[in-house]
């Protein structure tokens, strides 16, 4: 009896521990943000927004799907903001894929290019305001955390002055600005893995505790 008793208790230990999501939750944003970024600026690609539909899989998959789970685990973990923007951010990419899956109907339903540009216009206006929320939440985290949602916020106003009439300039600009996100977030997940692992080094992350 003692035994099946010490058994069960190193079992419900054993399911207490998780390890941490989040180098999970940012190598799923920086890669997808990294991959629609490259077309928006024009790099590598050869025109600025050509193969953006190349986006679409990542989209729903990697930075939708896995960065939501990564954000579920975040809220088990007692991480509020850690869970609230994996979880929000998963859903941005699950909703931006949607919309450029050609079944989808929701770009021919938007034919006018003046509605389309206003509408998604209106939609990373949206996601502009919510990302100033996190970083406003994240001032007292770490200095890697604030550079990648202050970045990601930067991202989406120029997307959003490119949508709304700014022209394509901007949306090269918020290319730009997503590569430079993408950088800090892998940067912030590799900061992550080296801690949880034990590494020989780590990455200074400019905690702010």
């Amino acid at each position: 009896m003692a035994q099946i008793a010490a058994e069960a208790e190193q079992a419900q230990t054993g399911a207490s521990v998780l390890a941490n999501p989040a180098p999970l939750g940012l190598s799923a944003f920086a890669l997808t943000t990294f991959v629609l970024s490259a077309v928006n600026a024009g790099f590598i690609v050869p025109s600025v927004g050509a193969g953006t539909n190349i986006v679409i899989g990542l989209a729903l998959f990697y930075g939708g799907a896995v960065q939501v789970l990564a954000g579920m685990w975040e809220f088990r973990n007692g991480n509020t903001l850690g869970g609230t923007a994996f979880s929000s951010y998963g859903g941005f990419w699950l909703a931006f894929g949607f919309i450029f899956i050609p079944g989808s109907g929701i770009l021919d339903a938007l034919k006018s290019p003046g509605v389309l540009n206003s509408a998604l216009g209106l939609f990373l206006l949206g996601w502009t305001i919510f990302t100033a929320l996190m970083f406003i939440g994240a001032l007292r985290t770490n200095i890697a955390l604030m550079a990648v949602l202050g970045l990601l916020f930067l991202t989406y106003l120029a997307l959003t002055i490119a949508a709304l009439g700014g022209g394509p300039g901007f949306t090269v600009i918020g290319g730009w600005l997503g590569i430079l996100t993408a950088l800090a977030a892998w940067y912030a997940a590799l900061a992550g893995i080296l801690s949880s692992s034990k590494a020989v080094f780590t990455l200074p992350v400019g905690s702010r505790e």
